[in-house]
């Protein structure tokens, strides 16, 4: 039986590969209509724990990820990953029609989620990276997801 109600983890990373690692562990437990929102600084690792994500929960490899900085999407289905760095604004994102990927078929993960805080849904598993001095991080996972 699964549980999936909401749920907080404070998780202490040492290296990419850890953060990564995490990535992936919570990509094998979230389902399709997820979105997950992560927040932090510049080279906070958010990408990095995306690239575990994406491996955890679709078919792609680690290296398939690369950063959609430029493009604002990449598309490894079903997981739709933004990067919101260059937003303007949440009537841009809109203007965009990115909001039609939040959809029971759909993972979002989404980099600079603070972009559009009005327009996430209730239903949101955030995370947020913070530096913990070189290449540690604290990962601060909260939301519903699958044990």
């Amino acid at each position: 039986m699964s549980n999936t109600g909401s749920k907080r983890l404070n998780i202490n990373s040492s290296s990419a590969e850890e953060t990564e690692h995490q990535g992936f562990l919570l990509g094998k437990r979230v389902k399709h209509g997820s979105v997950v929102a992560l927040f932090g600084d510049l080279g906070a690792g958010k990408t990095t724990f995306v690239k575990g994500f994406v491996q955890g929960a679709s078919s792609h490899t680690v290296n398939d990820v690369t950063s959609p900085t430029f493009t604002y999407l990449q598309i490894y289905p079903p997981v739709y990953h933004f990067d919101l760095y260059r937003l303007r604004s949440e009537s841009d994102f809109l203007g965009m029609g990115f909001d039609e990927y939040f959809s029971p078929d759909n993972i979002c993960c989404i980099e600079w989620s603070e972009k559009i805080p009005s327009l996430l849904p209730q239903h949101t598993i955030r995370v947020h990276l913070t530096h913990a001095g070189e290449d540690k991080r604290l990962i601060e996972i909260e939301g519903p997801w699958e044990n």
